[in-house]
């Protein structure tokens, strides 16, 4: 099991969150996503660790982007 946490800017509500966390979720071997709107924290497990690029397109597609 591995475990990711990456930090998002530009989520406000729920349905943010909810928007992240279902493109990250179709990434291969992703197991659970949690979402925290007000720190922007999100924290991914897989069976194995996420490639960072797949993590990047997954949370663009959901129109949000990494924080640097």
């Amino acid at each position: 099991m591995s475990t990711t946490t990456i930090t998002v800017a530009g989520m406000t509500c729920a349905h943010c969150a909810a928007s992240v966390r279902e493109e990250i979720g179709e990434i291969a071997g992703v197991r659970a996503v949690a979402v925290d709107v007000a720190s922007g924290a999100v924290t991914i497990d897989s069976d194995t660790p996420v490639d960072p690029v797949a993590i990047r397109r997954a949370v663009e597609d959901a129109g949000y982007q990494l924080a640097s």
